[in-house]
């Protein structure tokens, strides 16, 4: 809410989605939820994924997209939103009188009555019968906690309360070969939610819950430094590496630190693609084995979404520009492109393929990634700029306007980029302020940077990829303008030399090859 988007790229893709946002109905999006606690319906559900495979992940997603488009625009009508859909959870909550909440038929039964018994049949996606139950209320937990912290709904923590203590109830008593099959399916960032909930509570119980759903099989070799990503799925993994850095910032384990940092290192230096995305078919290939893994099924953008929010918690400890630069790679390069500019709809995959195009998804469908695609374009915002109490990160070069209320400080930051090379910061001050401002300086600048402060051009002896420290007491009408020059470069595949992309500044390059017809 401190931050504003000006007039750009990203304050178009921001107000496309938010109309799309608007014409969701809630009552659709929450019907199953009421049928399943009981509760007549109030509209008829939506299709695609809510009506054939996991119902209710859109509600999680959508939830926290409006609590963000909130902060993001200050528009009442989706913190109106956001209070409805808190209320109806709740009266479906009450209506079932354990504290459960779902939207997958017979879910409630099936893990009271198999799994807390540990009769256990799991598979990638399935557990007996339900399609990943637990990525779905991993979904529903994240958006209360998203309507509880962004838009101070207190009854979103004690719904999330009440489920975390019903859910504590199926896996108490598995034993830990139990729970290693039942990690066998896919369960979202669970993990991460119940660390937010031992955060917000100090319930050890929540705390305890969260190292029973970490999956030691992948996440143990991770943490003694082994590559075991090849043949695995992406996003089911991603998120529990999001968890374990979660888990960091609250207990201060430094295992958890250091595994996540080994997956963010791993995936970003070995699997990752020129566009900042990952995955070919949803799967991690060979490390460094990408020539032959191109085609209409590369980067899936919930694979990127997750990315990037770990990156957020990995910068966040260092301040490391590496982090910084590789946001801006897959914010412009996958992220933003996601989106059709013109109706603001979303894809499933990033194609990479020769001659490869975008398949925009209907937005009714709700697939996985029109979940994430919701949040992606309603949180821009919230990762141009990072503080501490003397230090101010321009982490992106986005139009916007930061408002420092503890500082009496209004920085805005004008620009096009990366339409333009240059982007400009204006100092408004009550009073001055003592104050270290750090602009990038991206490891792709190979042409240099240039920044003049009120006129007068700095002594650059930092290198590319880093931060350039500005210190100093700031008034008002100080003025520091950033110059970047772009250049044509290309960037090879690790396996093939010969097999390149074109970048101009920060940019992937793609050749304009008309409209698809039918």
């Amino acid at each position: 809410k401190d931050v504003r988007l000006h007039d750009g790229p990203f304050k178009h893709a921001t107000e496309l989605n938010a109309g799309i946002l608007l014409s969701y109905e809630p009552d659709r999006l929450l019907s199953k939820f009421r049928s399943e606690a009981g509760l007549k319906p109030k509209a008829e559900p939506y299709g695609g994924w809510e009506a054939e495979t996991i119902a209710g992940h859109s509600l999680g997603h959508y939830l926290s997209a409006i609590s963000m488009m909130y902060q993001t625009t200050g528009r009442e009508e989706f913190l109106e939103r956001v209070n409805y859909i808190v209320n109806e959870l709740k009266e479906c909550q009450d209506a079932d009188g354990k504290g459960y909440i779902g939207a997958f038929p017979d879910g409630k039964k099936i893990l009271e009555e198999e799994v807390a018994r540990g009769i256990i049949r799991s598979q990638g996606f399935d557990l007996n019968g339900i399609w990943v139950p637990y990525y779905t209320q991993h979904k529903v937990l994240a958006g209360l906690h998203d309507a509880y912290h962004l838009c101070e709904n207190k009854t979103a923590l004690e719904i999330s309360v009440k489920f975390a203590d019903w859910l504590n109830t199926i896996v108490e008593d598995l034993t830990p070969e139990q729970v290693e099959v039942m990690l066998h399916c896919e369960h979202g960032g669970i993990l991460e939610s119940l660390a937010e909930l031992y955060a917000d509570t100090g319930n050890e119980k929540y705390l305890a819950m969260s190292h029973i759903f970490q999956d030691k099989f992948i996440l143990e070799p991770l943490s003694r430094g082994e590559d075991i990503l090849p043949g695995k799925h992406c996003n089911t993994n991603i998120p529990k590496l999001i968890g374990l850095a979660r888990r960091y910032e609250i207990t201060g384990d430094s295992t958890d630190r250091k595994t996540a940092t080994f997956f963010w290192e791993t995936v970003v230096r070995h699997h990752t693609y020129v566009t900042g995305g990952n995955g070919d078919n949803e799967y991690f290939g060979e490390e460094d084995k990408l020539r032959d893994r191109l085609g209409d099924a590369t980067t899936e953008t919930c694979n990127v979404y997750n990315m990037l929010k770990l990156t957020n918690h990995l910068f966040e400890w260092t301040a490391s520009a590496e982090y910084a630069d590789f946001y801006e790679r897959a914010l412009f390069n996958h992220i933003l492109s996601s989106q059709d500019p013109e109706n603001g709809h979303v894809v499933y995959n990033l194609s990479l393929d020769m001659g490869g195009y975008k398949d925009f998804q209907d937005p009714e469908w709700f697939t996985c990634c029109i979940g994430s695609g919701m949040e992606n374009h309603s949180k821009y915002n919230s990762s141009i700029y990072f503080h501490n109490k003397s230090e101010l990160f321009v982490y992106q070069y986005i139009a916007s306007e930061l408002t420092w209320k503890e500082k009496g400080l209004v920085l805005t930051q004008k620009t096009s980029y990366p339409e333009e090379e240059t982007t400009t910061l204006e100092i408004s001050a009550v009073d001055p302020v003592d104050l270290t401002i750090y602009v990038r300086y991206p490891s792709w600048a190979e042409k240099g940077i240039s920044v003049i402060v009120n006129g007068r051009k700095k002594h650059i002896s930092a290198m590319p990829g880093s931060f350039i420290p500005l210190k100093r007491t700031w008034r008002s009408g100080d003025r520091i303008e950033v110059r970047i020059p772009f250049s044509l470069r290309l960037e090879s595949m690790p396996d093939d030399s010969l097999r390149v992309a074109v970048f101009n500044g920060p940019v992937v390059l793609a050749g304009e090859l008309g409209t698809l017809q039918d």
